[in-house]
């Protein structure tokens, strides 16, 4: 239930508050002249439902427009209270609904202080609000929403999201058959070109960092002369101190220790030098014996790098992603090698998946075929209260015949149209062919009333419903409304004053022109003033006695109805 909406800074409304708590059950009525700005509160409700906004919406000169509803819940709506629990947004009965709109085209949403997508917001106030706007009647003539309206009129939603699962299911091992199918095809040159690639890496056989280590090598080998000349030199001349002029210091360094013991360390470390420089002198000679001055190991080795270059150019480009390759090859070719057994198996899987799509197809439609039944004796029982007693609604339920998958969706096997014929004798046609605009404002709302029914929705929303309808049509509507009031909460934007006099509470909405700046402003309506207001919409804005009497009239009976 909508108890509170504020808007601030949406188009021509500065300022705006609902207040909607004292009024559980009920008709609530916005009038007023043609401009005045009712469109935007129903601009703001669709913001709060996830709609799409506009940076130009926002009031000129103001930073953001900000808009939120206060919702009650009900304990006992398992569908919305499981959804905000999922999310973690529940926050006792209450749900509140913010939406902010920046002037440079920013928009955030939260639901109970806590930032969410458009999309959740969508799924939580489609639970909390129903909008029946030009949109809706709009959708009613599409053929393509028919489906989802007779779906959601026998609670087959579930029903159909099962199957579409499956359906899914179904489509992705058909899309895989088909891919190996066309690999099978393929497989013979695919195959043996992948024999041929692995081919040629197995018998190169690189190991990752051989690149590497063969260019370290090659520059080692390059340098050969000028090292064996380097450290030949190096090694001799440490062969000469370790075993001649170092020997020599030691004795006279020994010596000297027998008669000055202060010069014993020192006497110690020439000793440790010693046999340092004689393990640098035996590391060189290994070093030396190590270098190979063979051409034909250099040509080796650029042999072997050519080979290596030749598969990173083709497969590389380093040669990690070579063997990586070659691992993929191995398991593509492995693949290709046992795909006929594949093949079968996922033949079995689809033919049984496809049983199975198409049992649950025939049990949808099977149901949809019930509904559609209900459906129109439904539609055609609310058409005749609202003024069309001889009105014919056809539900035509079009079923493929194939035995296959074919003419099968993801909804189904079905192909849903409503007919219509408001005239007795006249055959009934698809309604974007023949309905009016009065016509379909009652189609509408005779749909709203049966869906409103099964769902658990409390709080609905008209626009303009009354559009192209007047006389005895008029208060069959407002008849209607009226009704669907006494077990929901009903807002309705109205024209027609048959409606707006069975109110329980009127708002009017205004446009002003203060300090030079025009604004939008809403105010409820007394007795005194609804009477006014009535009258205003029957005659225009100098009533005359008669509109008076005929307002006056409407409230009368009005208040009949309410005290029986």
């Amino acid at each position: 239930m909508l108890h509170e909406l504020r808007v601030s800074n949406l188009a021509l409304i500065d300022s705006l508050h609902l207040d909607l708590s004292t009024l559980e059950n009920g008709l609530i009525v916005l009038t007023g002249e043609t401009g005045a700005g009712k469109s935007i509160i129903l601009q703001a409700l669709n913001l709060l439902t996830g709609g799409r906004g506009a940076a130009s919406w926002v009031r000129n000169d103001c930073n953001q427009a900000d808009i939120e509803a206060v919702f009650s819940v009900r304990p006992d709506h398992a569908e919305l209270n499981e959804l905000l629990e999922q999310h973690l947004l529940t926050d006792g009965d209450t749900c509140i609904v913010r939406r902010v709109l920046a002037h440079e085209g920013r928009s955030r949403i939260f639901i109970n202080d806590q930032a969410v997508t458009s999309r959740l917001t969508g799924d939580v106030t489609a639970s909390l609000v129903n909008i029946a706007s030009q949109h809706d009647q709009q959708q009613l003539l599409n053929v393509r929403y028919h489906l989802e309206y007779l779906d959601t009129f026998g609670e087959l939603k579930d029903m159909r999201r099962q199957f579409g699962q499956l359906f899914l299911q179904w489509q992705q091992l058909f899309a895989e058959l088909r891919r190996l199918q066309k690999l099978e095809v393929e497989k013979e040159q695919q195959r043996d070109y992948l024999r041929f690639q692995l081919e040629e890496i197995r018998k190169c056989n690189p190991s990752p960092g051989e690149d590497e280590q063969l260019l370290r090598e090659r520059d080692r080998l390059k340098s050969a002369d000028a090292l064996l000349r380097l450290i030949g030199s190096s090694q001799q001349q440490l062969e000469q101190i370790s075993s001649g002029i170092l020997i020599e210091i030691r004795k006279g360094v020994e010596q000297a220790v027998q008669l000055d013991q202060s010069l014993l360390p020192i006497a110690e470390r020439l000793a440790s030098s010693g046999y340092e420089l004689s393990d640098i002198s035996e590391a060189l000679r290994s070093y030396l014996q190590s270098l190979s001055l063979d051409p034909e190991q250099l040509d080796a080795i650029n042999e072997r790098l050519v080979q290596i270059r030749q598969l990173q150019r083709k497969f590389g480009p380093t040669l990690q992603e070579v063997v990586e390759f070659a691992q993929r090859a191995e398991s593509e070719l492995a693949v290709l090698e046992s795909l006929e057994a594949k093949i079968s198996t996922l033949e079995l899987q689809v033919k049984k998946v496809a049983a199975e799509v198409m049992d649950r197809a025939v049990a949808l439609s099977r149901e949809r075929q019930k509904v559609a039944a209900q459906l129109e004796q439904g539609l055609t029982e609310e058409l005749a209260a609202l003024s069309f007693p001889q009105a014919v609604f056809r539900v035509a339920v079009n079923s493929s015949k194939a035995l296959d998958m074919e003419g099968v969706h993801s909804n189904g096997r079905d192909q849903v149209e409503f007919l219509f014929s408001a005239n007795p004798g006249e055959p009934v046609k698809p309604l974007a062919k023949i309905v009016s605009g009065g016509e379909l404002s009652r189609l509408m709302l005779a749909m709203k009333c049966l869906l409103a029914r099964r769902d658990q929705v409390d709080t609905i929303v008209f626009d303009e419903v009354d559009a192209g309808i007047g006389g005895q049509a008029a208060e069959a509507v407002a008849g209607k409304i009226s009704e669907l009031a006494e077990h929901h909460q009903v807002l309705c934007i109205t024209h027609l004053p048959q409606i707006a006099a069975r109110a329980d509470l009127h708002f009017k909405v205004e446009k002003r022109v203060e300090e030079g700046r025009t604004r939008t402003v809403i105010n409820s309506l007394t007795a005194e003033e609804q009477l006014a207001e009535l009258a205003r919409m029957l005659g225009g804005d100098h009533p005359t006695a008669q509109t008076l009497a005929f307002a006056a009239d409407l409230m009368e009976r009005k208040r009949k109805r309410t005290s029986v």
